[in-house]
């Protein structure tokens, strides 16, 4: 939909009302009816879960928080050339 700018103003309201229901409003200027401005809904935000959260049926293990044994301290500095 468009809408030059008096009409606008004349019906923001009404306007509004269709972007909530997901419409995009064109406003627009002067005599050659320039695009100008874009009314829109915003998109409500979703938090994104992230790794673990995913799966609710998810338990950290007990030794999570341990510190690593020296097998893997080995593991992890050795070079793997």
């Amino acid at each position: 939909m468009t809408a030059t700018i008096f009409e606008a103003k004349t019906n923001l309201s009404e306007l509004i009302k269709r972007a909530q229901t997901g419409e995009t409003v064109t406003i627009t200027s002067g005599r050659d009816k320039t695009p100008v401005a874009k009314l829109s809904p915003i998109e409500t935000f979703q938090p994104k879960r992230l790794g673990v959260c995913y799966n609710p049926n998810f338990v950290l293990p007990a030794d999570f928080f341990d510190p690593p044994t020296e097998a893997e301290l080995n593991d992890w500095e050795s070079d793997p050339k």
